[in-house]
């Protein structure tokens, strides 16, 4: 997994404040997360599921494993986040 750095004038053109543009990042990071949460509860309510007798025993669910390995495939909430602020996807504005 490679870092990459994010430049911020970029993130400065694209907003007034580099620290405001930030701030609306994370919240759109929780907004996409709680959106992947849904999906994948909803996903995994989908799924029988296999009742045993020995509760201590771990037994994999083939189909829960596919579905949780797809949503870690995805890109993380915070970057995907940063792409749309950077791609002036993001529009906010101040309470007033």
């Amino acid at each position: 997994m490679s870092i990459e750095p994010v430049d911020l004038r970029q993130i400065d053109a694209n907003a007034a404040n580099v620290y405001e543009a930030i701030i609306v990042c994370s919240l759109r990071a929780r907004q996409i997360n709680n959106d992947n949460k849904i999906e994948f509860n909803a996903l995994l309510s989908t799924i029988p599921e296999t009742t045993t007798d020995d509760e201590a025993e771990d037994i994999d669910n083939p189909a829960q494993l596919k579905i949780s390995l797809e949503m870690e495939k995805r890109p993380k909430p915070h970057i995907q986040a940063l792409k749309e602020l950077l791609n002036s996807e993001i529009e906010y504005a101040y309470k007033e």
